[in-house]
């Protein structure tokens, strides 16, 4: 069992960035492939970011590409999604995934996730 625990979320202004971090106890966490996804109110899940187990491989959807960038830090088990120039959009509440690979991640999301944290991005 992997117990994800999300952190980072909150009120920010178009334009402006925050960083969400995706953390687990445990020594597995670098066997897993991890991934970012959020939901909007209304909305399906969507796909927002993956990441391989050693980092050597990132995903982004198309909607974020050049905005929001994965990265993990195995040493302290915990993968994160800088998120820059903000767009009211992007408010949703956002998930953090992990599988033991990144085609799982990228196919059918994961098989543990988070709670999940709110970003609110006002215009």
């Amino acid at each position: 069992q992997v117990h994800l625990v999300e952190s980072g979320g909150g009120l920010v202004q178009a334009g402006g960035s925050l960083r969400l971090a995706c953390t687990t106890s445990g020594r597995t966490f670098s066997t897993y492939a991890m991934g970012w996804f959020r939901q909007a109110p209304g909305k399906e899940r969507e796909f927002v970011a993956g990441i391989s187990r050693r980092g050597g491989m990132t995903y982004n959807s198309d909607i974020v590409k050049g905005r929001f960038t994965i990265s993990r830090d195995n040493a302290k088990n915990t993968v994160y999604l800088q998120m820059n120039i903000l767009e009211p959009e992007d408010t949703a509440v956002y998930y953090c995934s992990a599988a033991p690979d990144l085609s799982v991640i990228l196919t059918s999301g994961g098989d543990y996730w988070g709670q999940g944290t709110q970003v609110t991005v006002s215009s």
